[in-house]
């Protein structure tokens, strides 16, 4: 019998990276995955979250991503996956736990005279249904943080770009780590393709409210892009500052440009989910909506 495969996760306790820690518990196709490590600071294994997954069985490493690199190499040693759910504010801890895999498995994983570099896999899921759902005045609004949302609507709301529920992110990357068409390629992993007026009329039919509309121009995100980009030159790096710049670029691309979509990603080289796995059956939009007003699911940022 083949060897399991070992699978570290950063950012376990999120929702996205619970999403993955429960898909790979769930999902007996993959049996043939070891239970998951997640990797957690000291301070936070106590977590509700980390405390359910070592309930199931789930191996917590405490682990400072931000530490002494031996410590993180040693942790990652043996892992045959390494996976982050960790966000653009972590680019110092996520640069970090690249820079260990990469040694762990020179150091670890490899014989003989000509050492491999560590396979990679990047699975690319741009933006989340949750981040889009507008609030709704006669119910309450969606619990989540407006500045990391694309709540206004971009131009004219006509472009289409992919979204994701975040509990079907984790039934992909199951089946994405272990196949070896993905290996050292990038996967572009979606729900389903919609324009944001497409999501407030399907908002409006489910709740049975008018949701409002607010508008941001291509030329008020180019301008704060411009803005942004001056603060940068200047080496101002104050993290709220290149949040605001990091969203107005995010919006730029995805209802401006229309660069998230399928099509655009093939001609990039990405793997197509819809393609590599059409028997995965995403969650319907209607379904999320239904759920996230009834307090069902957790939504990131909140």
């Amino acid at each position: 019998m083949a060897a399991k495969t070992r699978v570290a996760i950063a950012g376990a306790s999120g929702v996205t990276g619970s999403s993955i820690v429960n898909a790979l518990l769930a999902t007996p196709r993959n049996s043939y995955v070891e239970i998951p490590f997640p990797l957690a600071r000291q301070a936070s294994i106590n977590k509700p979250a980390y405390v359910a997954f070592a309930n199931r069985g789930v191996i917590i490493k405490p682990i400072e991503l931000d530490g002494p690199s031996d410590i993180l190499v040693q942790a990652l040693t043996g892992m045959d996956v390494v996976i982050s759910t960790m966000t653009l504010l972590q680019l110092k801890e996520e640069t970090a736990l690249i820079e260990a895999a990469h040694k762990a498995r020179i150091e670890g994983g490899h014989t003989g005279s000509h050492q491999k570099a560590l396979p990679t896999l990047h699975c690319h899921r741009l933006w989340l249904v949750v981040s889009t759902l507008p609030a709704v005045p006669a119910i309450g609004t969606t619990p989540r943080q407006g500045e990391y949302s694309t709540t206004q609507i971009v131009g004219d709301g006509n472009t289409p770009w992919a979204l994701t529920d975040n509990r079907d992110i984790g039934k992909y990357v199951a089946r994405i780590i272990v196949d070896p068409r993905t290996l050292n390629r990038a996967v572009f992993g979606y729900s389903k393709v919609w324009t944001q007026t497409e999501v407030f009329d399907l908002l409006e039919k489910v709740t049975g409210e008018s949701v409002p509309r607010e508008y941001v121009t291509k030329e008020e995100l180019l301008e704060i892009i411009s803005e942004g980009e001056a603060e940068i030159a200047k080496n101002n790096m104050d993290p709220s500052g290149m949040l605001k710049l990091g969203m107005a670029q995010y919006r730029n691309l995805l209802g401006i440009r229309g660069d998230n979509t399928p099509q655009h990603a093939k001609y990039l080289g990405y793997l197509d989910v819809k393609e590599l796995y059409p028997d995965v059956e995403a969650t319907p939009l209607e379904s999320y909506i239904k759920d996230a007003f009834e307090g069902k699911v957790k939504t990131v940022y909140s």
